[in-house]
């Protein structure tokens, strides 16, 4: 019996055997690599994750190795490895909503729609689908498609702010005021100390010639949070236009004080300096932004050569 069994049956035992091992290595793999993600140990995370998918291609593996991927920046791994769990299931949103925003750090709006579009189709009322089917819109330059996109989600959501938030935006880029402010106003029911919301109020709000009203809410997003500082670039700006430069230098000098390394502040304040006739000063600012953000020195370069030769087209509303 011991011959005929391993002639006729110890290739199956062997490979149930085979299997066994297997199936055990993946689970001890894949659970060491979900539990150091956990502990942000990203590295031995990737390698678990990538030797227990190796072995099976599992959805919940891949999908945990495409967001350990992301987390490490390797964004093109991420992409591909969301690409086999779509082979393998082709109406998994997670992944498709995962694969979406990756394709939004990209910038590849093309593929990040397709993703948006596909999730949508298995899923009709998921609102992240549409929310970044409407960012891939924006991306792409179809403001009325983002529109549409994020009318979308809101009537899944009414209180949904981040598209309640991005129509204003892409609203206001189309210069419609009335329409985006009703959308800031259903934010600020919502929480009346939303920055983004209050901050975009403030851009509308000075450039329709309401200069107090934007000057009140600038200082009351200060007092919500003193280290925003889209807040002292705005106001600095508006202050500048009202041709009080005084006040718009000490403004960015406040905002320096509280935010010595930010290179934005220094750019803006050698800017007003420049106009001010301090081209010295200016000099100085202009250096400090470089040496702060020396990736950016073209376009401060060329900022201030504009300021130079008179000319201004930075503008922020």
């Amino acid at each position: 019996m011991g011959l005929l069994s391993s002639l006729f049956g110890g290739n199956k035992t062997n490979e149930s055997q085979q299997e066994k091992k297997d199936k055990k290595n993946f689970e001890i793999l894949k659970y060491d690599g979900i539990r150091a993600r956990s502990m942000r140990q990203l590295p031995y995370a990737i390698k678990c994750l990538e030797q227990a998918t190796a072995i099976k291609e599992d959805v919940e593996a891949l999908q945990y190795l495409a967001a350990t991927y992301a987390e490490s920046e390797r964004l093109d791994d991420a992409r591909i490895t969301l690409d086999k769990v779509l082979n393998i299931a082709p109406d998994n949103v997670e992944s498709l909503i995962s694969l979406a925003n990756i394709c939004f750090i990209q910038e590849d709006y093309e593929s990040m729609d397709d993703a948006c579009q596909k999730a949508i189709k298995a899923d009709e009322k998921n609102i992240m689908a549409y929310f970044l089917a409407a960012r891939a819109a924006r991306g792409m330059n179809n403001e009325i498609q983002a529109i549409v996109m994020l009318t979308k989600a809101i009537a899944q959501d009414e209180t949904f702010t981040p598209a309640l938030q991005l129509r204003a935006e892409v609203l206001w880029g189309m210069r419609q005021a009335n329409d985006a402010l009703a959308d800031i106003e259903a934010i600020l029911t919502q929480n009346a100390e939303d920055e983004d919301a209050l901050l975009l109020k403030a851009r509308i709000m000075a450039a329709t010639g309401q200069a107090d009203e934007a000057l009140a809410l600038l200082d009351k997003v200060s007092e919500i949070n003193p280290f925003n500082e889209k807040t002292y670039l705005l106001k600095g700006e508006l202050l500048s236009e009202q041709k009080e430069m005084g006040k718009a230098i000490d403004v960015y000098t406040e905002a320096i004080e509280l935010m010595p390394q930010n290179a934005k502040l220094y750019q803006a304040r050698g800017r007003i300096k420049l106009v001010q006739g301090d081209k010295d000063g200016s000099v100085e600012d202009m250096k400090k932004a470089i040496e702060l953000n020396p990736e950016n020195e073209k376009q401060i370069n060329g900022n201030f050569d504009n300021f130079n030769k008179g000319t201004n087209n930075v503008g922020i509303y």
